[in-house]
């Protein structure tokens, strides 16, 4: 009887320790998930304060967060971007040198913007006649604020638009050949410049 009293009870210990590991684990991700959406508010010895988007300010012990990954983004390096475009392979190698000087010339005099000097490179052909070009100029913030990159980035693009109209870089498509091997019979009008041949 004691021993099956004894099994008993450990049956039921070992039944609770598992819904308390349940409980446990569920809070665990309740946590890391406040944890990705918040900012960083205060840090003190014992604890951190977040500031959720909702203005909502939660204390987390160190303890806590000791055991999880932080990334930290203020810190992190400035951060570089790429525009790419395609021109025509015929393009000649002046209006190109044209190109690169006039990218260089609006980014060196946005220096509250980006580093001088960005990377320009012909990147790649593609489709026997195009050449794929390739902007990499390295922004003056880090990764923190993603709205101020796509506005920066509408601009240089606004600026591309305005170089390709300077310098009438159009877009072309390969030329075609076109054998006409009879003319439809569903008018009897011609242009004038045509002549019918009949057999």
């Amino acid at each position: 009887v004691n021993a099956f009293r004894e099994r008993r009870a450990l049956a039921l210990t070992l039944n609770d320790t598992k819904t308390a590991v349940n409980k446990l684990h569920r809070m665990l991700n309740f946590l890391v998930a406040i944890i990705i959406l918040m900012v960083v508010e205060e840090m003190n010895i014992l604890t951190t304060v977040f500031l959720r988007f909702d203005n909502l300010k939660i204390t987390i012990p160190n303890a806590v967060l000791a055991t999880k990954a932080i990334n930290n983004f203020y810190r992190s390096p400035d951060m570089g971007d790429a525009v790419e475009f395609l021109i025509h392979i015929a393009t000649p190698a002046e209006k190109i040198a044209l190109i690169k000087h006039r990218i260089n010339s609006f980014v060196d005099n946005k220096k509250e913007h980006w580093y001088p000097s960005p990377f320009i490179v012909l990147k790649d052909h593609e489709q026997l006649n195009m050449v794929r070009m390739a902007i990499w100029p390295t922004h003056r913030m880090n990764f923190q604020d993603m709205g101020e990159r796509f506005i920066r980035r509408s601009l240089l693009i606004e600026e591309l638009i305005k170089i390709f109209k300077d310098l009438d870089i159009q877009y072309r498509l390969m030329p075609l050949d076109i054998n006409v091997r009879a003319v439809p019979t569903t008018s009897d009008r011609l242009p004038p410049s045509w002549t019918s041949f009949t057999n």
